[in-house]
């Protein structure tokens, strides 16, 4: 007995048992007529506990029984005289599991799946076994093609080792996914909707083309809720068949489906069951009217708002029930949702489960109600679509199990932790900026509170910078966020900006959300922002103020004309504007509080198919520094679904900057725009420009008050492609405008002259050669529309989202000969490039 294992001990001890059983039913004279041949650590006399007599029935079961405890490799009896025979050949008992060749499934993954166990005994039936499990496995983390063998090791004391040898093959994902019974949409349409895909020549870096049928059934919801949303109130899926093809090494997947009518909204009643809740006050929160395609996302969303509200009216119990009665020849649907009393049930507790990175409280905080309150489903499954959209986790679900008496329950959520940091990189080139590169780190869990913190660097040719943001999205224990932004940047000079401006300062900031749809943002910013003018060999930009002996024209230049047909001075050599010279004499501080309204009904953040996005912002400069202004601007867009992945988006933009306390804004507070309205154009390559005598585009952008455009684009997928490919076309028309200078035109302190001097013109040698600039701006200010077309590329890379924009101008300001050269005009940028990229 000393070499039995603690497992054969335990099984022993327990045969043991039953042989007191077993042998009341033999008599002694039977006991002694069984000899036990071969047992070498089990017992003889918990083999003879098996035989509960001598005939041929209960023979045959014993050796059943004795081949069942899977300690025997073989068990035969034979008869020799009034003897019974037991022969027995004992199983090994394994020392260890191993398993060689394995990586992309590690071996921590695969122990639990087999049952041969460390210590337990070998059983060849059980090994055979174990290796279809893990074929089973592999098939499921799509190489079905995998071998799976298995050898023994022999040790001392009747021990061994047993190895599996693994050759997993090449990827064996999902080849096909078919659709059955789809009639309004197409084939392609709904497996874009889906997470798993199918395989392609991307298969070597992805991994959403593996069969798993959890994601499947996933997928499946997915499906389902796109069909409800859509009006088809009908659609069921009849099938759902995973078929394994040896020989096209893959899964085929078939869905059937029954569509069933589009029905529209014929009627909405809303009805009241209890006395004190009047139905017409509750009509507020349906989100249907008569007359639109019925959408299950808007009947879940009517059920929320009506029983929150019956909540709030002391009803903690009370539910809404959606109730549709069918037309299905006017293919109509009457929408009646029923408020009545529900059961009365308490939430014993809610428990949390699976989380091994967010805490508990951030999930808790989801629910719209705690431990001790009022069951209520609906309010139940708002908290599971809430922790969903947060992004934290692979799978959330609830679930109710029985409390301590009939009237509590437990409310358990299950959930899977997953990655939530992500990796950003965008670049681009442009003639103003040169190459621009930022590097972001992002995590929107962090240390698993749910707060968010981001750290990101720009550096390029020309702008150079770092900013720190950290947001807190249950400010105090409320609904509510709150943050704050850290940042510093560095401006160089460009082709078309003559200066080089220092930024840096901070910002706080609060979101409070009104409603679903609805949300209210407040900020204060506080920052503090220089420019300066280069002037040297290589930059003069300042030389008309201060000169550069040899470079300077004029009397500083005199020894050393221009040569023979060239026309040279001081401000055409890329002199600042004397607005922009003025503007780097002091610093500017911007206190500045203000607010932003949003609205928003996008059904997908990252990449919107349909809805809304509307943003009114306001800030103030003047509570504190040295600015006084008040700015507004206002953004719309709308998405809307043309057909079958093609989408329409419209958008609306427009700003308006004003002074106040006797301030008139500067160059440095204008709107300053160009691709971001009209795209075709360079950064403040529109607006308001000094076309003063000599000046050229370089240093002409003064910037506007008042700005507004509009953009049309159509964006589809680049057939031929596939869908993990991530890319596809737009083509685009973008028109607007940026007027309204309103700033000074008379700048004697920008030139060192005295107070009160009327506007003075260039001044010019008897050569030609100018050796001073104008102290007074002359501003073209055109209110004419420019307008663009053009194409893109957007690409979601494995890198992240890039874009790619070509844009001709077909209306712009042109420029016109001022002062010996033509000046004045737009400046235009056909071509635009942004990036970046996650993990």
């Amino acid at each position: 007995m000393r070499f039995i294992s603690g497992y054969l001990y335990r099984l022993a001890f327990a045969a043991l048992v039953g042989s007191v059983v077993a042998f009341s039913a033999i008599s002694p004279a039977s006991a002694q007529q069984i000899v036990v041949q071969g047992s070498q650590r089990v017992d003889a006399e918990t083999i003879r506990s098996y035989f509960g007599g001598t005939d041929e029935g209960r023979i045959n079961q014993a050796v059943k029984d004795l081949y069942a405890t899977g300690l025997f490799a073989d068990v035969k009896v034979r008869r020799e005289g009034g003897r019974i025979v037991v022969a027995v050949v004992e199983n090994s008992i394994i020392n260890r599991v191993a398993f060689e060749g394995n990586s992309k499934i590690k071996s921590d993954s695969l122990i639990p799946e087999v049952q041969s166990k460390s210590r337990g005994a070998y059983n060849p039936a059980t090994v055979q076994a174990d290796i279809e499990r893990i074929k089973d496995l592999y098939r499921r983390a799509g190489r079905g093609a995998a071998t799976v063998s298995s050898r023994t090791v022999a040790l001392p004391n009747g021990r061994l080792d047993v190895v599996f040898t693994i050759a997993e093959g090449g990827k064996t994902g999902v080849r096909d996914i078919e659709f059955t019974g789809n009639h309004a949409y197409s084939s392609y349409r709904l497996r874009n909707l889906m997470q798993t895909t199918e395989m392609n020549w991307l298969s070597f870096f992805k991994n959403t083309d593996v069969y798993d049928p959890d994601k499947i059934s996933a997928d499946l919801e997915i499906i389902r809720r796109f069909y409800l949303k859509n009006g088809y109130a009908d659609f069921r899926i009849v099938s759902n068949d995973a078929r394994y093809d040896e020989a096209r090494e893959g899964w085929i997947i078939t869905i059937g489906v029954d569509e069933g009518a589009q029905y529209r909204v014929s009627s909405v009643n809303v009805e009241s069951r209890i006395a004190d809740i009047d139905p017409a006050v509750l009509r507020s929160n349906v989100r249907l009217k008569e007359g639109d395609v019925y959408n299950g996302d808007l009947v879940e969303k009517s059920v929320e708002g009506i029983t929150r509200e019956v909540a709030r009216k002391g009803y903690a119990f009370s539910s809404a029930r959606p109730r549709g009665d069918r037309n299905p020849a006017a293919q109509t649907i009457a929408l009646s949702f029923v408020v009545e009393e529900g059961p009365r049930v308490y939430i014993e507790r809610i428990v949390v489960k699976g989380n091994t990175r967010t805490r508990d409280y951030v999930i808790r905080r989801e629910f719209d109600i705690g431990e001790g309150d009022a069951y209520n489903r609906v309010l139940i499954e708002r908290a599971e679509r809430r922790l969903n959209n947060l992004g934290f986790f692979k799978k959330v679900r609830i679930t109710n199990e029985p409390g301590s008496s009939p009237d509590r329950v437990v409310v358990v959520v299950d959930v899977e932790d997953q990655p939530t940091g992500s990796f950003g990189i965008s670049g681009g080139y442009s003639t103003t900026d040169g190459v621009i590169g930022e590097v972001s780190v992002s995590e929107s869990n962090f240390q698993g509170r749910g707060q968010f913190v981001r750290v990101a660097t720009t550096l390029g040719q020309r702008t150079r910078g770092i900013d720190f943001s950290f947001t807190e999205p249950y400010f105090m224990g409320y609904r509510m966020s709150a943050g704050f932004d850290l940042f510093a940047k560095q401006t160089l000079n460009s082709v078309y900006s003559v200066y080089e401006s220092r930024t840096f300062g901070g910002a706080l900031r609060a979101g409070i959300p009104i409603t679903d749809e609805i949300s209210l943002g407040v900020r204060y910013s506080l920052y503090y922002t220089k420019i300066s003018i280069p002037n040297d060999i290589n930059r003069p930009y300042n030389d008309c103020v201060f000169p550069i002996p040899g470079i300077t024209p004029g009397p500083y230049n005199a020894g050393n004309p221009p040569p023979p047909g060239t026309v040279l001075t001081c401000v055409s050599n890329g002199e600042a504007s004397v607005a922009i010279k003025d503007a780097a004499l002091r610093a500017r501080t911007i206190s500045m509080p203000g607010y932003s309204l949003i609205y928003n009904t996008l059904d997908n953040a990252k990449n919107p198919t349909s809805g809304a996005y509307a943003e009114l912002r306001q800030d103030v400069a003047g509570l504190g520094g040295n600015a006084r202004f008040v700015k507004s601007t206002g953004e719309i867009r709308y998405y809307y679904p043309i057909f079958e992945d093609v989408v329409g988006f419209v958008k609306l933009q427009g700003g308006n900057l004003f002074g106040f306390g006797g301030n008139k804004p500067g160059v440095l507070d204008n709107f300053n725009l160009g691709p971001s309205l009209v795209r075709g154009f360079a950064p403040g390559g529109i607006g308001p420009r000094d076309v003063s005598s000599g000046l050229d585009n370089r240093s002409a952008g003064l910037g506007g008050t008042t700005y507004f455009g509009a953009t049309a684009e159509v964006q589809f997928p680049i057939y031929g492609l596939p869908k993990e490919v991530g890319m596809k076309g737009a083509l685009f028309v973008d028109a607007g405008t940026l007027y309204g200078y309103k700033g000074k035109t008379e700048f004697n302190q920008a030139l060192f002259l005295p107070p009160g001097t009327p506007c003075q013109p260039t001044l010019f040698t008897s050569t030609g050669v100018a050796y001073t600039q104008s102290n007074c701006i002359n501003v073209r200010d055109e209110h004419k529309i420019r307008a663009s077309v053009g194409a893109s590329i957007i690409w979601a890379s494995p890198l992240g989202p890039i874009r790619f924009d070509y844009a001709i101008p077909f209306s712009k300001v042109k420029d016109q000969y001022v002062g010996g050269v033509y000046q004045g005009g737009d400046v235009t940028q056909y071509f635009r490039f942004s990036g970046g990229g996650t993990f």
